[in-house]
This record gives C-alpha cells, sequence and structure tokens, in this order.
C-alpha cells in the first residue's frame, strides 16, 4: 500500500531534525566523540553503527525472545526480535515523515541490555539483586547502562571509550518498553536526566520516533510468538482456529482471515498510521487496540504461563544463581587470591570475570592499560554491593549459551 492508496497524517512538523526545538538536547551526548573527515553520516546514524559494532548487539542473536536456547534455526532469538521491531518502526517513520536515522538507531540498541534467558532471565536477576539490597534490575534501564557504561569502541589509536550516544538514542532506549496499554501515545517535552526514570514502561519517551520504537516493540513481537509456539506445539491449528473465530465475533468490522506476524504487522501498522496525528497522538482505532490486547491475553495465557515452559524456568534460575553465588563467594576469601587458587577449575568463567573487572574498576590498572582500556571506572570492588553488581552486569551481558557453558563448568569435576 502506497501512500497515494491511504491518507496518512504528516508528521514532518514534529519530525527530530534540526528545525525541531529540541534537535540540540536531542543530539547531546554526555562526552563528544572524535570526528572524521569527510563523515557522510548524521548523528543518530554514527549511533548506530556504534551499536552495531559493539559486542552486545552481537549477542542478541543468542539471547532467548521467548523460546530458550533454541536448536531450531527457524526460532526467534533477541536479535531477530529487534530487527523486526527496528524494520516495523522504519516503516511508520517513512510513511509519517519522522527521521529513520533515529528510529532505526533506537530500533537496533533497545534490547542491548537484556538478560539471557529473556524475561526469565530477567525477573531471576531482579530477585538477586533484591535478596542484596542492591538498585532494581530491569531490562529497559540495564540497556541504557550498557550503552552508556559497557559497550566501548576502540579509537582510530584501538584505545577502547564508551559509546557515548546522542540523548535521543538513549532515551528511546530506556523509554523503549512495549508492555504499556494507553491508547494514544505522545512524547514528554522535559529534558530528563534518564537515570532518575523509575521503572519501565510508565514514561514516555522525549521523541516521537522514541514513541514508535515503543509501538514497534509491541507489533514486532505479537505475532512471533505465535508462530514460535506453534512450531514448538504449545499451541496448535485448533488453538489458533479458536483465537480466529473470537476475533471475526468480536471484531467484525476488522479484516484478519488469518493470524500470523506478516498479517498482524501489516493491520496494526496500517491501522496505527491512519488513526495517528502530531496534533492526537500515535494511536490505534478502538477495535485494532482492542484486539492487539485480545491477542496479548491468547499469548499470555496459551504461551508465556504454559506448563511446558515450567522446566525452563527453574533450569534458567538454577543457572544463574549458580553463577552469581560462585562469583559471590570471592569477596569475603579475597578476590585475586582466591580466584587464582580456583582458576584451574574454573578458567572459562575467571579469565572472563577477571577481564570484566580489569575492563570496569580498578582491580589491575597496569593490566587495563596494557589492553587500552580508557572507558569508565564504574566499579569500587572493595564495597560488597559494587562487586555484587559487577557479578550482575556480567551476567546480564552473557548469551544463553555462554551462561550455560560456565554453569557446566562449575558443576562439572
Amino acid at each position: 500500500m502506497s501512500k497515494k492508496d491511504c491518507k496518512f497524517a504528516d508528521f514532518s512538523s514534529v519530525k527530530t531534525d534540526e528545525i525541531n526545538p529540541k534537535w540540540e538536547n536531542a543530539i547531546s551526548r554526555q562526552v563528544e566523540i572524535y570526528k572524521k573527515d569527510y563523515d557522510l553520516r548524521t548523528p543518530f546514524e554514527r549511533d548506530m553503527h556504534r551499536i552495531l559494532h559493539s559486542n552486545g548487539y552481537r549477542r542478541l542473536k543468542n539471547k532467548t525472545q521467548v523460546f530458550f536456547a533454541p536448536h531450531n534455526d527457524h526460532i526467534c532469538t533477541r536479535i531477530e526480535h529487534v530487527t523486526h521491531v527496528s524494520a516495523v518502526a522504519e516503516i511508520i517513520a517513512k510513511f509519517l515523515n519522522l527521521n529513520l536515522d533515529l528510529v532505526r538507531s533506537i530500533g537496533m540498541g533497545h534490547d542491548i541490555g537484556h538478560a539471557p534467558f529473556g524475561h526469565q532471565g530477567e525477573n531471576i536477576l531482579k530477585d538477586i539483586a533484591k535478596e542484596n539490597k542492591l538498585n532494581d534490575f530491569w531490562h529497559e534501564r540495564n540497556s541504557l547502562h550498557f550503552i552508556d557504561k559497557i559497550e566501548t569502541m576502540p579509537d582510530y589509536n584501538g584505545i577502547h571509550k564508551n559509546l557515548d550516544l546522542t540523548y535521543a538514542v538513549r532515551d528511546g532506549i530506556v523509554c523503549h518498553c512495549g508492555e504499556i496499554d494507553e491508547r494514544v501515545i505522545k512524547p514528554r517535552d522535559e529534558f530528563i536526566d534518564l537515570y532518575i526514570i523509575p521503572k519501565g514502561g510508565k514514561t514516555a519517551s522525549y521523541t516521537y520516533e522514541g514513541c514508535v520504537v515503543k509501538i514497534a516493540d509491541k507489533i514486532g513481537y505479537i505475532g512471533r510468538d505465535i508462530e514460535d509456539a506453534m512450531l514448538y506445539g504449545l499451541i496448535t491449528e485448533d488453538d489458533l482456529k479458536v483465537l480466529e473465530k473470537e476475533i471475526k465475533i468480536t471484531f467484525p468490522e476488522i479484516e484478519l482471515n488469518w493470524v500470523n506476524t506478516t498479517v498482524l504487522m501489516h493491520k496494526f501498522i496500517i491501522d496505527l498510521c491512519q488513526n495517528s496525528s502530531p496534533e492526537k497522538g500515535f494511536c490505534f482505532s478502538e477495535d485494532c487496540f482492542n484486539l492487539m490486547k485480545a491477542i496479548k491475553e491468547f499469548n499470555r495465557d496459551r504461551i508465556y504461563y504454559n506448563k511446558r515452559l515450567e522446566p525452563f524456568k527453574k533450569y534458567s534460575k538454577l543457572v544463574l544463581n549458580t553463577i552469581f553465588n560462585k562469583l559471590n563467594e570471592y569477596f569475603e576469601a579475597g578476590i585475586k587470591t582466591s580466584m587464582e587458587k580456583e582458576r584451574k577449575f574454573f578458567p572459562k568463567i575467571l579469565d572472563t570475570f577477571e577481564e570484566w573487572l580489569i575492563k570496569y574498576s580498578s582491580y589491575n590498572l597496569e593490566k587495563r592499560k596494557e589492553l587500552r582500556f580508557e572507558n569508565s571506572l564504574i566499579y569500587d570492588i572493595t564495597k560488597q554491593s559494587d562487586y555484587q553488581n559487577a557479578i550482575i552486569d556480567f551476567i546480564s551481558g552473557m548469551s544463553d549459551n555462554f551462561a550455560i557453558d560456565v554453569f557446566n563448568e562449575i558443576i562439572s569435576f
């Protein structure tokens, strides 16, 4: 469908560009990055490439979306999810005349701080943080933390420094949560410290482009999760027929003869574009909004709370708690001494965790200099709370596969 076939509002008056009053705030960085001669990219394109080249982005290919450590190549992993979200956001932004570079950057980076084992992993780390009286763990803020303090990029001299992304991208990432139930979404006006946001899903983005990604996050997974559940047999063709029948009865005005990713994406994207305007904000028609809620409830009841996922939940809790407890025990015994004593038994986890401490604390400043790390120091590991935060950050950055590997190393003899 083209613009000629369908009347969409023009959002160019609120687009994040040079004539928008928010522009200077939107492109501001906490620390300015080096400039390149003849760089043809916009500030947001530079951010997108910095995210693309980060280790956190690469690890998304082996992180759970819904179904853990799939051996089936056709099951969605976290990197496919962020690709879906970015693609949906780009389509919406293109037809409404918003900033494509900005939505691409937010879309690609929005889940970079997600834990291994998906939302189950997030809940486990949240519990660990609570048990140890640490700051609350939620993946949106952890994604902000990762792009601000964890992910680095070598400059022309091979020196590793923080990514230092623009405010608009950082804001879109920490405010991206798609688990919201408002029918209308508009950006906020306030230019705030992003670390004062108390919890996910409660703060509007600073830009319309950030709002687009927030909506695209929901559109991107709702149908894909159904397809994966079908592949793994959690739901059947009969279940899907029940859903389709309920849709036809409850929403007779909606033409939807089949339920899958592409059909749902198309329906929600077109409906959103037809019903949104700069004055109203982003909104779905009442029928489409309620349809989305109904499908989410179907997914929750038939997929996310399915009994077949219970063993995975218990296993992932065992894996992540075992890793945390193992690394935490070294604090009381003296980190360097006790780790060195056990390195021959647990080389993989101790070598990688030690490099983590070298990179982000004063654990070994000589080695840090040798490795050309000039990123921010964020842990004082003489304090147990900082040391425990280092462990949680370390675990949250793991892929499913790496977490399983080091867990097996810990339990093996």
